[in-house]
């Protein structure tokens, strides 16, 4: 049985939530829509149109969705040349890919926003694939971009460990069956990734890597021999 290692990216591998929150705040501000810096943080980690349901509302304009979002991609954009990656992120992936995990990114970011993140990140080496929003027809919280990670490692859902930072995270891995691992780098409380599904929670990276032995990494048994 093939094991696989599901890393969301934004706030999990890269320390760009807080630039997320930012740039989200100025789109909407641009648009005339006054929304909390604190709300807007809670929403991170949604796909955009999930977003902005989430803040704005279902019976909100959505004609206006591909331009917000089309704001936020621009904004967001400017920082593509110093993403700041999380202490130990690529020693985690490579050290899971040393011991014989299949690692697969699940994100909502795209195209010219992904490689940016991969560069920051700078583990390709150890990435086997990466599955984002547009290959399903729902984001997380759905359990579909997780599901699709494991079609694409080729693993059962009891063979993989999904890390995340979100409650969004969580509520996937948790749908799809999968072990939940959540991250308090990316701002969320403890009490809220546990709530959402969690099975064990570490400060950052270097904090799960230097627990792996006792993680829910551990609890996953190799069956490929």
């Amino acid at each position: 049985m093939n094991r696989a290692a599901l890393f969301d990216v934004d706030g999990t591998l890269a320390d760009t939530n807080h630039l997320h929150v930012v740039c989200w705040c100025e789109a909407l501000r641009q648009a005339g829509h006054d929304v909390a810096m604190h709300d807007i943080h809670r929403a991170i980690g949604l796909p955009g149109e999930g977003l902005l349901a989430h803040l704005l509302g279902e019976g909100r304009d959505t004609s206006e969705d591909e331009e917000l979002s089309a704001a936020h991609t621009t904004l967001y954009g400017t920082y593509f040349d110093r993403l700041p990656p999380l202490d130990s992120a690529a020693d985690l992936l490579r050290e899971l890919d040393r011991r014989g995990w299949r690692i697969v990114l699940v994100t909502s970011a795209k195209d010219a926003e992904l490689d940016a993140l991969r560069r920051a990140v700078d583990a390709d080496d150890a990435i086997t694939a990466t599955a984002s929003s547009d290959d399903v027809d729902e984001g997380k919280p759905a359990p579909d971009p997780v599901r699709h990670a494991l079609g694409l490692a080729d693993t059962p859902a009891h063979g993989a460990v999904f890390v995340g930072d979100t409650v969004w995270d969580m509520q996937a891995a948790a749908r799809a069956g999968v072990a939940g691992v959540g991250l308090l780098c990316g701002g969320i409380p403890q009490r809220d990734l546990e709530e959402a599904g969690a099975r064990a929670v570490y400060r950052h990276p270097a904090d799960l890597l230097a627990h792996l032995d006792t993680s829910p990494f551990a609890a996953t048994p190799d069956r490929s021999a």
